[in-house]
């Protein structure tokens, strides 16, 4: 008699979060877990001089929550931490909340980027290092498209202003966050592969 547990058939267009016993329970649990992993990492923030926004670990944690969970399960996570974070939850970056904050854009971006990251880990996308980094890049093109403008219309920034300050800044760090999930993702189906 095997003590192992029984393998989790992987059907095609799983993702990470589909290994799990179906359940509304679980896909609740994973809604809320992810706003939470995107508020802590939030908390993680480094304001450097003349940067108009904090480097935080909030875009990792929003791609990899989007990859994760799928674009349905990542939009709505995504969405949850948007709205708490709106109603009051001091969760956005270095404890912020409200309307108020210039960083709001991105925060609106990564709901967006999520979902897209989601569907396409869907398609397969989180299952090679090659793959994810066009979903990862996707996923950044998209915060930064809500974001940079936002940070502009918010401040008072000209356009080129904002991008300057608000995007320029973060390109190496959110290469570095990429990078980061490029190898964590695939490492996991990988191992998960071997073990099944």
């Amino acid at each position: 008699m095997s003590t192992a547990a029984a393998a989790v058939p992987v059907r095609p267009g799983a993702v990470l979060a589909d290994l799990l016993p179906a359940s509304r329970v679980r896909d609740a649990a994973l809604v809320v877990g992810g706003a939470a992993l995107t508020g802590l990492a939030a908390q993680l923030a480094v304001q450097p001089p003349g940067f108009a926004v904090p480097i935080t670990g909030q875009t990792f944690a929003a791609l990899l929550v989007g990859t994760a969970l799928g674009a349905r399960r990542g939009f709505l996570s995504l969405g949850l931490y948007l709205l708490a974070g709106i109603a009051g939850a001091p969760w956005f970056a270095g404890g912020a909340s409200g309307f108020a904050v210039p960083s709001l854009g991105y925060v609106i971006g990564m709901v967006l980027a999520a979902a897209a990251v989601g569907a396409l880990a869907r398609r397969g996308a989180d299952r090679s290092v090659l793959r994810m980094a066009g979903a990862m890049a996707l996923g950044s093109a998209l915060i930064y498209a809500v974001g940079v403008p936002y940070l502009a219309l918010a401040t008072g920034m000209s356009l080129t202003e904002a991008v300057a300050a608000g995007m320029v800044p973060f390109l190496i760090g959110d290469a570095v966050k990429a990078g980061l999930a490029m190898g964590a993702v695939p490492a996991a189906w990988k191992l998960l592969n071997r073990r099944g």
